[in-house]
């Protein structure tokens, strides 16, 4: 599956002023990279052997157009490359309208928990 994506609505919990990143009622980048990485968390993990699970290792980010609360929005990842344990993600969230809100490039890398966990 090279394309993945999930839908959300913005909700008071996930506006700037409720995480802190800024003063308006709007749908946070911290809120909308969330939703992005776990909609590349999502996308793969149909693919990984049980025990093992990815971990977020690299995002870059821009947050284009203002979303309200109740807004819908929808995320789409694409694998663009997989290299080993590394995948790699073109990610883009738009609304209802068809308007890109965020696009991301993103990598992710397929690690055992166990041996993950005890390392730390």
């Amino acid at each position: 599956m090279n394309k993945f994506k999930q839908t959300t609505i913005v909700t008071q919990e996930q506006t700037a002023i409720a995480l802190g990143s800024g003063t308006l009622p709007v749908f946070a980048t911290p809120a909308m990279i969330a939703f992005m990485e776990n909609t590349a968390m999502n996308h793969y993990a149909p693919s990984l052997k049980e025990g093992t699970t990815t971990v977020g290792i690299e995002m870059s980010t821009t947050h284009e157009k203002a979303s309200i609360i109740g807004e819908e929005i929808t995320c789409e990842s694409e694998i663009t490359q997989i290299d080993g344990r590394k995948i790699q993600f073109s990610i883009t969230c738009f609304n209802k309208q068809n308007q890109i809100i965020g696009r991301a490039t993103h990598s992710r890398f397929v690690v055992d928990i166990e041996k993950f966990m005890n390392k730390l």
